[in-house]
């Protein structure tokens, strides 16, 4: 894995990141291991909205999710990977 610091990241920058490869590699390993793309999403999103009303509550993770379909439009979720 590339040092991130080399490429001008620091701080939460470089953490959310990292957090990125981590979720990627798990992806990568978990589709070659036969689990379908679908169903890691739906896993995946399921770890990420549990943990958030853990943390926030179920209304803040509402609102949230109400901001989405706006946000999702807008491109805000669209990521374009480099591969080397």
């Amino acid at each position: 894995m590339t040092d991130r610091t080399d490429l001008g990241e620091t701080g939460i920058d470089a953490q959310k990141r990292a957090a990125l490869d981590h979720l990627y590699d798990a992806w990568a390993e978990a589709t070659t291991e036969g689990v379908d793309s679908d169903v890691f999403v739906h896993a995946a999103l399921f770890v990420a909205l549990a943990e958030m009303v853990e943390t926030y509550g179920e209304v803040a993770v509402a609102e949230l999710a109400a901001s989405l379909p706006t946000r999702i439009q807008s491109g805000e979720f669209t990521v374009r990977r480099l591969y080397q």
